[in-house]
């Protein structure tokens, strides 16, 4: 498995969203830990305290009579400091969970993203009325930071959940239906993010990552990621082109500026530029991306990636030009 480096916690924000649940879990926390104290410190001088002979009388007694004033008060103001602690949670998470549902502000200006999940992987798209500006890329979400972001969500399959804890809570992703969920990365970095909500045996291997970068450097990306993949000039890699549209790769993945158009893995026109594969499990380099064309099954069994068969070779080859996809 791939060491993360990514930030990976509700208990570190790094951003408005993500700082509300924090500070929601903070206050929970806080008054929690003020009960359990209390408990303990009750139970224990109930426990240790000396008893008096009458006390210690085994005469069978009315409940009523056993019970004095005291000890009634105490039970009553128990139960009502009980019922406003539940009652000040719920404010307080309602207070909590409103503005994390409500559209940001500047909505206009707002970066807008459309992800879909998948067994097992995330397909990401950035819409565009334009089609020649519309990007499509899978399980590496890039955004600006200081600004909103608000995604859209959907599933292909099973129900799937969008969670990066450093940045916003969890958000379900129905199949049919879609729902929304907006964050903002306020610090440059590399967010981890993970299904929260299982959906089949790879659920645990079903990663991605939100790069957080300056707005000029996040413009940049974009119009690389625009552009179409070149026909290679090195003559390993033109032969790995070949081999990529004469095998199986072609049946299910997209590689634009090719005749590959199938849409039912991920988009691999720059598949070079990304920090892992396969959703996360593997990082993207020559021996891992060999590993997961010949024998996919053997790193994430379930996978609907078949093992494939290629000359040695024509591995050689393919794997030059999926590395020339930047």
């Amino acid at each position: 498995m791939i060491e993360w480096s990514g930030l990976h916690s509700a208990l570190d924000p790094f951003g408005p969203q993500a700082a509300r649940v924090h500070g929601l879990w903070r206050f929970l926390w806080i008054v929690s830990l003020a009960v359990y104290v209390l408990v303990i410190a009750a139970l224990a001088w109930a426990a240790l305290r000396r008893r008096t002979p009458a006390e210690a009388d085994p005469t069978p007694r009315p409940a009523a009579e056993v019970a004095g004033p005291a000890l009634r008060t105490t039970i009553v103001g128990a139960t009502v400091a009980t019922v406003l602690i539940l009652f000040v949670f719920l404010v307080v998470d309602l207070a909590t969970g409103r503005p994390l549902t409500a559209a940001p502000r500047g909505g206009r200006g707002a970066l807008e993203i459309e992800v879909t999940g998948h067994q097992w992987w995330w397909q990401v798209e950035y819409p565009s009325s334009r089609p020649d500006l519309r990007v499509v890329t899978a399980n590496e979400i890039h955004v600006p930071t200081g600004r909103p972001v608000v995604v859209t969500l959907t599933s292909t399959d099973v129900i799937h959940s969008f969670w990066p804890p450093s940045l916003v809570g969890k958000r379900d992703m129905i199949p049919g239906e879609k729902t929304s969920v907006w964050f903002q990365a306020d610090t440059p970095g590399v967010y981890r993010g993970q299904c929260a909500e299982f959906c089949g045996y790879q659920h645990a291997k079903m990663a991605f990552q939100i790069v957080a970068e300056p707005a000029e450097q996040f413009e940049r990306w974009m119009a690389r990621q625009r552009d179409s993949a070149r026909t290679p000039a090195d003559s390993l890699a033109l032969r790995g082109q070949e081999v990529f549209l004469a095998t199986s790769c072609v049946m299910c993945h997209t590689v634009r500026g090719t005749p590959a158009g199938s849409r039912i893995g991920p988009d691999l026109t720059h598949l070079a530029s990304r920090r892992t594969i396969a959703a996360g499990s593997l990082p993207n380099t020559r021996g891992a991306l060999a590993g997961w064309i010949v024998d996919p099954q053997s790193i994430k069994p379930g996978t609907r990636m078949p093992s494939n068969q290629i000359e040695p070779d024509d591995l050689q080859a393919l794997l030059a030009y999926l590395e020339s996809l930047k």
